[in-house]
């Protein structure tokens, strides 16, 4: 017995120390199995935010159809203004009028709402809207105020929305490039006819403004824009049945009456007057028109203001709101 206990005793000196030697060669090499069969990190980029969220089911379709989301899946890093579902639809925008757009179209629209670099909340410009080229090479025009953050007039609803690759600040309207779209181009291909035809006869009357047309073309300009319906509800109270029938000077400080120098989108505006480009005053209101919304008078129209029923068109020179009322000076 004594010779087998020796026998084991030297069997254990030689093999224990290789035996621990073996343990810790076998934990440590599927320790680091364990950690080659870890799933790697999720990406978070502003595609994948994009994908995630169901009230971007609209974007996320028009960046496809834009053959963006590589792109915005890629480095960046970039800002980008994203309107969700409810944004498209107050836009009048629907799955169907994406589908038609062509994938250029599309991709001219998703490219004005990013921009390149990472631009939070807290680093927009105070005050005067600032001018931001954006990835499409067209302009915003990027505000903050006490009310919050602003793009062309457009509220941020949600700031600072952290992605791997930058950073998505949702609103509440779609933004729509202006191209080479002057605001005379936006008034005809808004179906402004009554307007169009106001302007050419005062810029063509040589006792008119022959400059008009042109100035409306060129100059920075904000425009309030009467509707077909307001035009004829003035016809209808002057007992008129033609514009051609208003008197020239008449017309022409009408027109101008409802022009204002420089951009002036919804979010600058505030309670009392705007001076317009005929030197007289407007008196805006942000919550007494139909609705809560905003309302604009002229001195001429006595106690009945007009309802701005549309806010910030953008032109290649400026911005127009639609109004359901011609302004009197």
């Amino acid at each position: 017995m004594i010779k087998q206990n020796n026998l084991f005793m030297k069997f254990k000196d030689f093999f224990a120390p290789r035996m621990l030697a073996v343990t810790a060669s076998l934990t440590i090499l599927l320790s680091s199995c364990d950690k080659d069969d870890d799933p790697p990190p999720a990406s978070n980029t502003i595609t994948d935010l994009v994908v995630a969220d169901a009230n971007f089911s609209l974007l996320e379709a028009a960046v496809v159809k834009a053959n963006l989301a590589a792109t915005l899946k890629g480095t960046g890093p970039f800002t980008v203004f994203a309107p969700d579902d409810a944004a498209f639809a107050a836009s009048g925008l629907t799955a169907s009028s994406l589908s038609a757009l062509t994938s250029d179209q599309a991709k001219s629209i998703i490219l004005y709402h990013a921009l390149s670099g990472e631009i939070k909340a807290a680093s927009v410009p105070q005050g005067p809207n600032a001018k931001v080229t954006t990835a499409s090479g067209d302009s915003v025009y990027v505000t903050r105020n006490a009310n919050g953050v602003f793009v062309n007039g457009i509220k941020v609803s949600q700031a600072d929305i952290d992605a791997d690759n930058g950073v998505i600040h949702k609103i509440s309207r779609v933004l729509l490039p202006p191209g080479n779209n002057t605001i005379v181009d936006v008034a005809v291909a808004g179906g402004l006819d009554s307007l169009v035809k106001a302007v050419l006869r005062a810029n063509s009357d040589p006792n008119g403004a022959p400059g008009l047309a042109n100035t409306l073309g060129t100059a920075t300009l904000t425009v309030f824009a009467p509707t077909n319906q307001a035009f004829t509800n003035l016809l209808q109270a002057l007992n008129l049945t033609d514009i051609n029938q208003i008197p020239i000077a008449t017309l022409v400080a009408v027109l101008q009456y409802h022009v204002v120098a420089g951009r002036a989108f919804s979010s600058d505006l505030a309670n009392g007057n705007v001076t317009m480009l005929a030197n007289g005053t407007t008196t805006v209101n942000l919550t007494n028109g139909t609705g809560g919304g905003p309302t604009i008078r002229g001195n001429g129209n006595g106690g009945t203001a007009s309802n701005i029923t549309a806010t910030n068109i953008m032109a290649r020179n400026g911005v127009v709101h639609l109004i359901d009322r011609v302004l009197l000076p």
